[in-house]
């Protein structure tokens, strides 16, 4: 991302933390937290945040004004609490009693609801005698927009009005630049023995072997009075929404691979924390906290690696981005009639145009994907009552490709932002630095990047089929389209030399000649020969650009290659994976179950929750790989990662239409024997699948099944 808006490297910067792989998040809808270990905010990369406003930048716990020891903290396998546990350091005579460390257990437990905090502070007395103990709470609230959390500096700000100090409950303010006043509440159930702007001091007596809970909330606009009757309500309601989001789909377990099943259902929590049901249907935001809102590229691509197991995710997403769909020629917010949106914000900074992200058209990729996903939505669902109702922005998109996307008529789609405030590259490596010439010049001009000829590719022979099942007129012409892109891309991009793809072309026509990965989503199209598809698996299979953890962005040796960038030799689980599933597509199943095994690595050392990105420093035996200090995590393309790679190595694919599911050569990663899909639904059926590995080689038997669907197993 442009330096202006990149994620500044300190952002993460805490008190005691040194990365976002150190920090806990929860998130409901549009509101997500995230606190350190002990649950405390410290006004860092941390908070409570709503809608890319910050509500509370301070929330620390101390007993006796000391921060108590912590006994172990971590966020529930549904991610729906935080608990931590800690205990008392000696506390100083007080009234004549003392407590020596270790008597007190203390135990924080909170959880996000309807766009609040809840959390409820247990104190359990287990020494031999009766205690008085002094606890207190500091807060803050800072409503900083998310941006200026990120590094962005802010010349001017609104006016944070005195804290309204009311018994029990501290009420913050702020009015914006944009006239509008933000408020957050903080409330207690007991009333502080002292109660001030930035503080609540608390004095409980608590007999030995006996406990007390104090009940805390904090969230927009008035508070409620906490107590316990809440608080037990409102975990009810927060723990079986995500066992609805948990319970949507086909459900996939490794076997008696403890670590495997581990991964698969933290990345299955992970993916229902991210998204957020909104009135056009469920919507995966991108990760927290930095990203923790839809995304056009972030959500195609998630939905698309979730597209066989649910593909009422896709439809969601397909539906909310065409009501967002660009109508008008904005060069602020780079869009124009047809194009698909990149993002969207709700935080000051970005009504008041500070930032152009209010409603943000400036990804080059994102039109060709919107088309793409819904032709493989409509193969697997042949669901074509939402493909005629999405017809019209499908028609809109197309023209957006033909009339906007290729500015220079070469019959390749190009980007340069329409205004100095957009983004400079657009495709998904959209770092300043990013995209460049062999000999690390940027190019200049209108530039054509590789996968994005791969995304476009894919989208007319997308329009095409489901032309042709609508009675479509131009779906001859679409597939005609399709066919001499394909031509296009392998007479302009292939470098014989290389036995690879150039990254993009520049707004002269010339090669940029970095060898990247972006070429494995240009077999994740179909759009390569079989011979170029081979070639390039066998230079991305070396230790140019494998890590032994994933693959990296860009091979070893190019110009500009640093494994601690973000995009330029980096490891992104979700380009592996797309790589991977391209190799797949040409029959490369050892490949994808060789580079699964390299990702399933990583993940153990991430606690099976796969970052945004690591760096893509070579792997050393006994090390783990190294954390990026500025990741999303969660983050919904890397939790996805796991579920297009099992799909790819099994080699299974959908097709609604004709009621069937295709086995195509299955293999699974080393150290997996067996597999099992349930509740995999294919048009009005349900089949049950599983896989096991006898005699050197992967079979594949159904299990249980209804309705008309069959199973093909081949190769």
């Amino acid at each position: 991302m442009d330096d202006a808006y990149s994620v500044q490297a300190t952002a993460a910067d805490t008190n005691d933390q040194d990365g976002l792989e150190t920090l806990m998040a929860l998130k409901d809808g549009d509101a997500f937290l995230v606190a350190d270990h002990w649950g405390d905010v410290k006004a860092g990369a941390d908070g409570l945040f709503e809608r890319d406003t910050r509500l509370l930048s301070r929330f620390v716990l101390t007993v006796g004004r000391a921060r108590p020891s912590r006994l172990s903290s971590g966020v529930t396998k549904d991610n729906v609490f935080f608990t931590c546990h800690s205990t008392n350091r000696p506390l100083p005579p007080m009234g004549g009693r003392s407590a020596p460390a270790g008597v007190l257990h203390l135990e924080r437990r909170r959880f996000l609801w309807d766009r609040r905090l809840f959390e409820r502070v247990r104190m359990v007395n287990h020494g031999v005698e009766d205690i008085l103990l002094p606890l207190t709470f500091e807060f803050d609230a800072d409503f900083a927009d998310i941006f200026q959390v990120r590094g962005t500096v802010r010349p001017r700000h609104g006016e944070i009005h005195p804290p309204v100090i009311d018994g029990r409950r501290v009420t913050f303010s702020y009015t914006g630049l944009d006239r509008v006043t933000r408020t957050s509440c903080l409330a207690f159930s007991e009333p502080p023995a002292r109660l001030s702007a930035s503080r609540a001091e608390f004095m409980f007596s608590l007999p030995r072997g006996r406990s007390l809970d104090l009940f805390v909330e904090c969230g927009l606009d008035a508070c409620e009075q906490p107590d316990e009757a809440r608080w037990r309500w409102h975990a009810i309601l927060a723990r079986l929404a995500m066992r609805r989001r948990l319970r949507r789909g086909a459900i996939v377990e490794g076997g008696r691979n403890q670590g495997f099943n581990d991964w698969l259902r933290q990345s299955r929590a992970d993916i229902a924390l991210l998204v957020t049901d909104l009135p056009t249907g469920p919507y995966p935001y991108a990760g927290t906290p930095w990203f923790s809102t839809p995304f056009g590229r972030d959500g195609i691509i998630t939905a698309w690696q979730m597209l066989w197991i649910d593909p009422g995710l896709a439809k969601g997403v397909l539906t909310y981005l065409a009501s967002r769909q660009a109508t008008e020629t904005n060069a602020f917010m780079d869009s124009a009639p047809g194009k698909i949106m990149h993002e969207t914000r709700g935080g000051e900074m970005s009504v008041l145009g500070e930032v152009p992200f209010g409603l943000y058209y400036g990804g080059v990729d994102t039109t060709c994907l919107f088309i793409a996903l819904a032709g493989a939505y409509a193969k697997r669902t042949n669901d074509y009552g939402t493909i005629r109702a999405l017809w019209p922005h499908l028609i809109a998109a197309a023209g957006w490709m033909s009339d906007y996307g290729d500015s220079n008529g070469d019959g390749l789609i190009d980007y340069a932002r329409a205004a100095d405030t957009g983004l400079s590259n657009q495709g998904w490596k959209d770092s300043e630095d990013s995209i460049f010439h062999a000999d690390g010049r940027f190019p200049k001009g209108p530039v054509a990047l590789l996968e994005v000829q791969g995304y476009a590719f894919a989208a007319w022979k997308a329009l095409a089929e489901m032309g042709a099942v609508l009675g479509e007129g131009r779906a001859l012409e679409w597939a005609a389209r399709a066919e001499a892109l394909r031509a296009l891309v392998e007479d302009r991009y292939w470098m014989e030399d290389e036995g690879f793809y150039a990254i993009a072309l520049d707004g002269d026509g010339e090669q940029c000649r970095a060898v990247a990965s972006n070429a494995g989503h240009l077999l994740f199209m179909g759009l390569p020969s079989h011979e170029r598809a081979r070639r390039v698996t066998r230079r991305m299979l070396t230790a140019e650009f494998r890590s032994g953890w994933g693959l990296r962005t860009l091979a070893k040796g190019q110009a500009r290659f640093n494994p601690m960038s973000y995009h330029n030799g980096s490891v992104w689980p979700h380009d592996t994976a797309l790589a991977a599933a391209g190799m797949a597509r040409y029959g490369e199943r050892r490949a994808v179950a060789m580079l699964l095994g390299e990702i399933y690595g990583s993940a153990a050392h991430f606690q099976m929750r796969l970052p945004e990105l690591f760096c893509g420093f070579v792997r050393e035996t006994g090390e783990p790989p190294i954390a990026y200090p500025v990741a999303c995590l969660p983050q919904a393309w890397a939790a996805g990662s796991v579920f297009l790679m099992m799909q790819s190595v099994l080699g299974l694919s959908i097709d609604a239409a004709e009621g069937l599911v295709e086995v195509n050569n299955p293999a699974l990663p080393a150290g997996l024997d067996r597999l099992s899909i349930t509740r995999l639904k294919v048009g009005d059926g349900v089949i049950d699948l599983h896989f096991q590995r006898l005699n050197g080689h992967v079979v594949v038997m159904p299990r249980e099944r209804s309705g008309a669907v069959n199973l093909r197993a081949t190769g």
